[in-house]
């Protein structure tokens, strides 16, 4: 099992960055995809998730990102995004994707440092 994040990067305020996160080794479109993030001195908080299986599709977001980023999936290519507008300084995190299929299914990202800084 393995997700490849790519996409991030320093970005002033007021920009745009998308990540992406390339699954394999499980049934993609059937788990849920999250995206999480971690500050420094700050518990790892949930951003952004898409439900997956037949009800997929379905989207939920912290209210802090709400109305700026929007998470997506393409499961032809078994690929989770997270497309982030008008960024603010305080979005500055590692963004790390997760893949639950269930408690013994929970999948994790190697992490992708964003900064926003002017």
């Amino acid at each position: 099992v393995q997700l490849v994040e790519s996409g991030g990067g320093l970005v002033q305020p007021g920009g745009s960055l998308r990540l992406s996160c390339v699954a394999s080794g499980f049934t993609f479109s059937s788990y849920t995809m999250n995206y999480y993030r971690e500050a420094p001195g700050k518990e790892r908080e949930l951003v952004a998730a898409i439900t997956g299986g037949s009800a997929g599709g379905r989207t939920n977001y912290v209210d802090s990102v709400k109305g700026r980023f929007t998470i997506s999936r393409d499961n032809a290519k078994n690929t989770a995004y997270l497309q982030m507008n008008s960024l603010k300084p305080e979005d500055t995190a590692v963004y790390y994707c997760n893949a639950y299929g269930g408690p013994l299914w929970d999948y994790w990202g190697q992490g992708t440092q964003v900064t926003v800084s002017p």
